[in-house]
């Protein structure tokens, strides 16, 4: 029963926000509301979506796209468009602060993109991108709040998997904040080794 439900997940988080997926005794059954029209998956095809290797979810992703009942994932984001992203961030937390720019990102990254699990190799490279830049810029000067929002929205945007903490330290007192995706963490969860206790959790949709 629960692999099921980790399978019809998997497959919920590709479709677009006018398909509903609902468990059938022989697979799933999928309502396209915008065509009106229901398509038939059987059961070893759902599976694929949470168990199946790579080049599996590859095809069935394909045919899901085809008959418009998903979007293509967006290409990776370019090393300029990541500097612009981290410095409009920047200046958009120094100017309404940091919590009222959480409280947006429910715009910058919506809830209705595709959520694949992002690989460790794309997440790396968009951590180097984001903390080259903000290492060269002497505006951002290696923020971690804009850091953590810049790699966040991009990933989301995307429709990749990320969750975006704020952490604290007691002793002595300081705030951080950083985005986890795929193992890694933009910037790195533990600055200098010092270890930080989440307060504060943001997953896909700005919740």
């Amino acid at each position: 029963m629960t692999e099921n439900a980790d399978a019809l997940a998997a497959l919920t988080r590709i479709l677009s926000p006018h398909c509903r997926v609902t468990r059938m005794s022989g697979g799933a059954l999928i309502a396209d509301w915008r065509r009106t029209r229901f398509l038939g998956m059987a059961t070893a095809d759902i599976q694929k979506f949470a168990d199946g290797s790579p080049e599996e979810r590859a095809e069935l992703v394909t045919d899901l796209v085809r008959a418009g009942c998903a979007t293509a994932r967006r290409k990776e984001h370019s090393d300029v468009e990541v500097g612009l992203w981290l410095r409009g961030v920047h200046l958009l937390i120094r100017t309404m602060g940091f919590g009222r720019v959480l409280r947006l990102l429910s715009l910058a990254a919506p809830d209705y993109a595709r959520a694949d699990p992002a690989s460790a190799g794309e997440v790396a490279r968009l951590k180097r991108a984001v903390q080259s830049h903000s290492r060269r810029s002497w505006l951002v000067n290696d923020d971690c709040k804009a850091e953590a929002v810049t790699a966040f929205v991009l990933l989301r945007r995307r429709g990749l998997t990320a969750v975006l903490h704020v952490g604290v330290r007691e002793s002595p007192f300081a705030l951080h904040a950083w985005t986890s995706s795929a193992g890694l963490c933009v910037p790195d969860a533990d600055p200098r080794g010092h270890e930080f206790t989440p307060v504060l959790s943001i997953d896909c949709g700005g919740r």
